[in-house]
């Protein structure tokens, strides 16, 4: 048996979009939290520069520096 006798197809469902609602709702809420405390995204220039050198403080690919893809 790959179920419990007792359990119904319906119960089942309603538990599903249950938990399905809840998981949206209760995401919508931590990321509407995230964006309010700290955002989403990096500055347009952080972007520009790359994230590494705006988190990290040093290339990724050092190689590259100067190259057309860099930006400089």
């Amino acid at each position: 048996m790959l179920s419990n006798g007792d359990a119904t197809l319906g119960g089942q469902l309603i538990g599903l979009f249950t938990i399905l609602i809840w998981v949206f709702f209760a995401s919508l809420v931590f990321w509407a939290l995230i964006k309010a405390v700290m955002g989403l995204r990096v500055t347009e220039e952080e972007e520009y520069e790359g994230v590494d050198l705006a988190e990290c403080g040093l290339e990724a690919y050092p190689e590259f520096i100067g190259s057309k893809g860099s930006g400089r």
